[in-house]
């Protein structure tokens, strides 16, 4: 696997606890010389994601719709910044790039892009892993969602099980690398 995206907050979230999942997936990922797709801002926990990932030897590639470049900067330093129309070009060009999507703590933003990739997937588009890093359990009640609506009936157990889960990204990246 060459390259991830992750979809994760341009807000840090009120714990730092965040800040650092954000961090050690960026280094993770540099580590084992996997690049990084993401949204291409320089704030929240994309920016945290993607300063860990260049610190540390990592490629970043930002993809950002022109309209709101001003508003969350793009980190010094990206190995290529992506400048897009629309949040639809945006997607589609971070599916373009990637072989893998990751979700990260964030907000509405974060989690219609990577449902949008989920149900890509359940469609037949790709079949690239998806997961979810559970940072301090911040997940748990999505968690459990799906496993609700698996159980009945409206999630196929396949695709439920498409969505991996774990609290950290080396486990993460491991559980990818091993389908």
């Amino acid at each position: 696997m060459d390259r991830i995206c992750v979809f994760c907050g341009s807000n840090a979230g009120h714990d730092p606890v965040y800040r650092e999942a954000a961090a050690a997936l960026g280094r993770e990922l540099a580590a084992r010389d996997i690049d990084l797709v993401f949204g291409g801002g320089g704030v929240g926990l994309m920016g945290a994601l993607a300063e860990a990932t260049l610190e540390h030897g990592g490629s970043a590639y930002g993809v950002m719709p022109e309209g709101i470049a001003d508003r969350e900067q793009p980190p010094d330093g990206l190995t290529e910044l992506y400048l897009v129309e629309s949040m639809h070009e945006r997607k589609q060009r971070m599916f373009d790039l990637a072989e893998g999507f990751v979700a990260l703590p964030g907000g509405i933003g974060t989690m219609e892009e990577f449902f949008e990739m989920v149900t890509w997937s359940q469609l037949g588009f790709h079949d690239y892993p998806t997961g979810i890093i559970n940072v301090d359990d911040f997940f748990g009640e999505l968690v459990a969602f799906l496993d609700g609506a698996t159980a009945d009936g409206f999630i196929d157990d396949a695709h439920r099980n498409s969505i991996r889960t774990a609290e950290d990204p080396a486990t993460l990246l491991d559980d990818f690398e091993a389908l």
